[in-house]
């Protein structure tokens, strides 16, 4: 029986990758990215050599039938993602339904965890987090005001992500919605080496953004605190 191995890798720092997830990636027949390039770095940080192949949102079914040949010679495939764990805000869940689709039981589909930036994000904000709403990255236009209703209506932490693009817009927009004094958590470029929280009101931290050059650039988790 053929695996593919859903194989969690670093948000940021290369060293955030466990001992399976290193083995399975240097046992695998090949090695399913985003960006080829991305997987490259790690890959040769560690000094594994196993082949990759690029598969994303675009790929074309031909790619998707490639992939389903090597299952069927009983080949493992690892997939990952650029960063994190893939299939959470990731194109991998499509190969995943595909794969589980065509082979069933036939394939087995297994985990192998490890980073999640929304997790780090949470687990270092000091927002009580049993419970929290999470919703990925937001559209860029359509349903966009709609959601940041839902944000502003929800009792629960609602956790998503947000690009250097858009993260000013998003605050302004958090800004206008959230009543009541409630709060946000910013966390940008989680494990890198300008790693930061910000945390307050909408607008408090829209204000350090925009008085601290370079600071609104990077990747970000955007933690809205339970009202």
């Amino acid at each position: 029986m053929a695996n593919l191995f859903i194989v969690a890798t670093p948000i940021g720092n290369l060293e955030d990758i466990t001992l399976r997830a290193l083995r399975v990636l240097k046992e695998a027949a090949l090695v399913l990215c985003e960006d080829t390039r991305t997987t490259a770095k790690l890959l040769q940080a560690h000094g594994i050599k196993t082949p990759t192949m690029s598969y994303h949102a675009h790929s074309t079914v031909a790619k998707t039938e490639k992939i389903f040949a090597f299952l069927e010679e009983g080949k493992d495939i690892a997939l990952v993602s650029d960063a994190g764990t893939p299939c959470i805000s990731d194109p991998g869940v499509l190969l995943v339904a595909h794969v589980r689709a065509r082979f069933g039981d036939a394939v087995s589909v297994v985990p192998v965890p490890g980073p999640s930036a929304v997790v780090a994000a949470l687990s270092a904000s000091g927002v009580p987090a049993s419970e929290f709403l999470f919703l990925g990255f937001l559209p860029h236009k359509k349903g966009r005001e709609t959601l940041f209703r839902e944000i502003a209506a929800s009792e629960r932490a609602v956790v998503f992500y947000e690009s250097r693009h858009r993260i000013l817009k998003t605050l302004v927009s958090l800004d206008a919605h959230l009543e009541g004094g409630r709060k946000i958590t910013v966390a940008k470029e989680l494990t890198k080496i300008h790693e930061r929280f910000l945390s307050g009101m909408p607008s408090e931290v829209l204000a350090v953004l925009k008085k601290t050059p370079g600071l609104e650039k990077g990747e970000f988790v955007v933690i809205v605190h339970p009202s």
